[in-house]
C-alpha cells in the first residue's frame, strides 16, 4: 500500500531533494543537482518565488521506503497573467509503478482543487529557471544542470492517467564550426558587423564576475536579467523575474562562468539589447561529485571550469529585447560565442530548451551544423 505524507521539517526535505539521486544513481545520463541548491529553491525565506508562489511537498512511501516524489504548486503571478487557473507539478519522480503514480498524481489533483484550479500541468517549477518538462525522446542522451532527465516509462505513465500534450520544448546538439562540421559562420560575421554600423551598436567585456555584479552600481546585472524578462515575456506560462529573483540567481550562477563565454550587445547609449548567457557544461563534474558541494564536490567543479573543461558548451539563456528582433542583433551574440568556444576548445554546443513552435528561436541554428537531440513535453488534464 502506498501512503503520501507533506514534507515538513529539514529530514524530510533532504529525503525529497535525495530521491531522485537514490533512483538515478546508476544512470549514466542524469546529473545530480547540488544538494544546497535544492535544500535553498524549497526555503520559503532564500527563494524569492516563494513571494508569488505557494507551494507542497510530498513524498510517497511504501512499507517505509520512499518511492516517489512531487511539488504542488500554484503561481500565482503566471495565472494572472495568462488568466489561467493552473496549479503545477514539478520534481517528480517514482518507481514503475502504477500505483505510486497515480497516488501522487492525485494529490496535486487535489491540492489544486482545493484552491480553486481547473487544469493541472507539468513537470514546471515556480518559474522558467527551474527544470521543466519531461524527457520524451533523448534517454541516451548526457543532461544537464538546468535539465530534467527521467526514465521512458514517465511519460508512459502520465497517457495512462489522461495526461495530454500541453506544449513541447526541443533541445539541440550544436556543432562548432570545423571543416569536419562545415557551417556558413560568416554569415553571422557579416550580420553582426553590418548591424553593429548600423544601429551603433557593441560589445560589453567583464573580466569577472565580481565586476558586473558591482558594474552601473549594481545596477547592470538587473538590466541583464530585464534582457530575458522581455525576450521572454510571451513565452509559455513564463512569469517576470522580481529583482529578489534576479540577485538570487546571479549569485547562484556567476561565479561558474568565464567572462569570455558572456556575450553582451549594448546600443549607443550603453544600454545592453541582448544577452547571451554560456557556460562550460559541469554535467561529469556534479556527476562525480554526487551532487554534493561538500566535503569533495567543490574539486570536481573547479577542475571543470578551470583545469580540465568539459568539451561541451552550455547555452544557458539567449534573449534579445522585442524591439531589436529580426534586426541582425543576435548576430554579435554568435559571432562572439563561435569565435572564443573555437578558441577555447570546445566540440560542441547544448542548446537550453526551446519552445517547438518558437519560429524565431528554431531558425537561428539554420546556419550550423545543428541537430535536434533531445524532446521534452509539459502535460495537462482539466481538474
Amino acid at each position: 500500500m502506498v501512503t503520501i505524507k507533506k514534507v515538513e521539517g529539514r529530514r524530510e526535505l533532504r529525503a525529497f531533494a535525495r530521491f531522485n539521486y537514490r533512483l538515478y544513481k546508476d544512470n549514466p545520463y542524469a546529473v545530480p543537482d547540488f544538494l544546497e541548491d535544492m535544500l535553498d529553491t524549497f526555503n520559503r525565506e532564500k527563494n524569492a518565488a516563494y513571494e508569488f508562489c505557494e507551494a507542497d511537498l510530498f513524498l510517497a512511501y511504501r512499507d517505509g521506503e520512499i518511492v516517489g516524489r512531487v511539488a504542488a504548486i500554484i503561481n500565482h503571478k503566471a495565472n494572472k497573467k495568462w488568466q489561467t487557473r493552473n496549479v503545477r507539478f514539478g520534481w517528480i519522480d517514482f518507481i514503475d509503478d502504477a500505483e505510486v503514480v497515480d497516488a501522487l498524481m492525485k494529490t496535486v489533483e487535489d491540492w489544486g482543487r482545493e484552491r480553486g484550479m481547473k487544469k493541472i500541468v507539468g513537470p514546471l517549477g515556480f518559474t522558467d529557471m527551474d527544470p521543466e518538462g519531461m524527457l520524451t525522446d533523448g534517454f541516451d542522451q548526457l543532461g544537464t544542470m538546468s535539465t530534467i532527465y527521467n526514465y521512458p516509462y514517465y511519460p508512459t505513465h502520465m497517457q495512462r492517467l489522461g495526461f495530454e500534450k500541453e506544449v513541447d520544448w526541443v533541445e539541440r546538439k550544436v556543432m562548432v564550426p570545423t571543416p569536419e562540421h562545415q557551417a556558413d559562420i560568416q554569415k553571422y560575421f557579416r550580420v553582426a558587423e553590418l548591424s553593429m554600423k548600423r544601429y551603433n551598436l557593441h560589445m560589453r567585456h567583464f573580466k569577472n564576475h565580481k565586476e558586473i555584479l558591482n558594474a552601473d552600481g549594481g545596477t547592470y546585472i538587473q538590466k541583464v536579467f530585464n534582457v530575458i524578462n522581455m525576450a521572454y515575456s510571451e513565452l509559455y506560462g513564463y512569469s517576470e523575474m522580481n529583482e529578489r529573483q534576479i540577485m538570487q540567481y546571479a549569485r547562484m550562477y556567476l561565479p561558474f562562468l568565464d567572462m569570455r563565454l558572456l556575450a553582451i550587445v549594448e546600443d549607443e547609449s550603453n544600454e545592453p539589447i541582448a544577452v547571451g548567457i554560456t557556460m562550460g557544461s559541469l554535467s561529469y563534474a556534479l556527476q562525480k561529485a554526487k551532487g554534493k558541494l561538500f566535503p569533495f564536490g567543490w574539486w570536481h567543479l573547479l577542475k571543470a571550469i578551470y583545469i580540465k573543461p568539459s568539451p561541451v558548451l552550455d547555452m544557458l539563456l539567449i534573449g534579445v529585447l522585442p524591439e531589436w528582433q529580426n534586426k541582425g542583433v543576435n548576430a554579435p551574440l554568435f559571432a562572439q560565442i563561435i569565435q572564443v568556444a573555437t578558441k577555447m576548445g570546445f566540440v560542441w554546443a547544448e542548446t537550453h530548451v526551446q519552445l517547438e513552435d518558437n519560429e524565431k528561436s528554431q531558425t537561428q541554428w539554420s546556419h550550423l551544423d545543428a541537430t535536434i537531440h533531445k524532446r521534452r513535453r509539459c502535460w495537462q488534464k482539466n481538474l
